[in-house]
């Protein structure tokens, strides 16, 4: 089986988001692609398998375990499959719906996500002191928790302590603030120490949370993004009722076969 290790959200290799692409010839079992995906040691690995008819099946986990959203390693799939020779729409059957994809001339693959506003509720318990931050906000999605800080510079300095984070009940806690300053829109980080990954370079499902967030309060539904890790990464948002696209661009680092 073919693999590849991708950078997503970036026109640079060495930025963005790496993520793994298996093209699977076959179903495999779940225990097998979470070993492989341990032995990758990227946030996610993604698994594709063409199947019969319909939408591709697309599965991605993490050092650790499965995920039900991965927004860099499906944009690393379709930056794979387009670029071995498949073109036009992609549909994907993920454990959040059908996904889809399309590339431009230009190579910015945009992707076809379910919106996930947050809804405001109280801090969960120890979360500021994990955080090391002050929020101004503090909301919940389907996966995970929002908390607003007061400028772009808070988000950069950020210390999180990953023990403590990991105890708040959450897939992962994304910290953002106003792009104000910046060349962005708003600037974000995701921090996932409970499943595995202490912080995501750039995270396409956090900007489902991000792009509804930010749209109500700029009031315009086509943002930037800037994911402020230290390889940094930015992804452009366009909200489209309970949809949101999520565009940007990938490259490949590496390919090879995997032996077992």
């Amino acid at each position: 089986m073919r693999v590849f290790t991708v950078d997503s959200f970036t026109d640079r290799p060495f930025r963005g988001n790496p993520a793994a692409v298996c093209l699977l010839d076959d179903t495999v079992p779940d225990e097998w692609m979470q070993a492989v995906a341990a032995e990758m040691r990227h946030s996610e690995t993604a698994f594709v398998l063409r199947l019969d008819e319909g939408p591709r099946s697309l599965r991605w986990f993490t050092p650790t375990v499965e995920v039900a959203l991965c927004g860099h390693a499906t944009l690393a799939t379709a930056h794979v499959l387009y670029s071995v020779g498949e073109s036009g729409r992609l549909e994907f059957a993920t454990k959040s719906g059908v996904l889809a994809t399309e590339q431009s001339d230009d190579g910015l693959i945009t992707m076809d996500f379910p919106a996930n506003p947050p809804a405001s509720c109280p801090p969960p318990d120890g979360l500021a002191e994990a955080l090391g931050v002050t929020p101004l906000w503090v909301g919940r999605s389907r996966f995970d928790v929002l908390v607003e800080v007061g400028s772009a510079d808070e988000v950069r300095a950020a210390d999180p302590d990953m023990v403590r984070l990991a105890e708040v009940e959450a897939r992962g806690v994304i910290v953002t603030a106003s792009g104000e300053g910046t060349s962005a829109d708003y600037v974000s980080r995701f921090f996932g120490p409970r499943v595995g990954v202490p912080e995501d370079p750039v995270t396409g499902s956090a900007h489902c949370v991000l792009a509804p967030y930010w749209s109500g309060r700029l009031g315009r539904d086509a943002l930037v993004g800037e994911q402020v890790s230290r390889r940094g990464g930015t992804v452009r948002t366009t909200l489209r009722g309970d949809r949101v696209e999520l565009a940007g661009h990938a490259v490949t680092i590496w390919s090879g076969e995997l032996e077992v």
